[in-house]
């Protein structure tokens, strides 16, 4: 997450009304799912919020997903790389956004790449 200070007013209400969404659950169904669709490619997150955030910011586990949605070899993400910077593991997520828009995705239903990488709105 963002290195922000304590929010206060309506930004806590809002904070504290997306956290109150989030699902544990749903959290460990998405995540079963996606072991089950990637196999051995990928490794399980720690649990909870911030270790589900963590393990989708880099954009290699999504990436790794939306190409096993295809053919083996025709996936529409074509270098799949861990790295550790910002900008590399932002443009990831991006090639993953487009792909998903492209896989039949509509726009109004996609994040956006900062929410995920900064952990908004998870």
């Amino acid at each position: 997450m963002a290195n922000r200070g304590p929010s206060y007013g309506l930004s806590r209400e809002v904070q504290q009304k997306i956290d109150r969404q989030y699902d544990p659950e749903l959290e460990q169904i998405l995540v079963q799912w996606i072991l089950g669709q990637c196999g051995g490619e990928v490794t399980q997150p720690s649990a909870g919020r911030d270790g589900f955030q963590q393990w989708l910011k880099d954009g290699t586990v999504l990436c790794r997903l939306i190409n096993s949605l295809y053919p083996r070899g025709q996936g529409p993400v074509a270098k799949i790389q861990a790295s550790a910077m910002a900008f590399k593991q932002m443009e990831q997520i991006s090639q993953f956004l487009q792909a998903a828009e492209r896989y039949g995705i509509a726009a109004t239903d996609i994040f956006q790449t900062v929410d995920l990488w900064e952990g908004e709105q998870l």
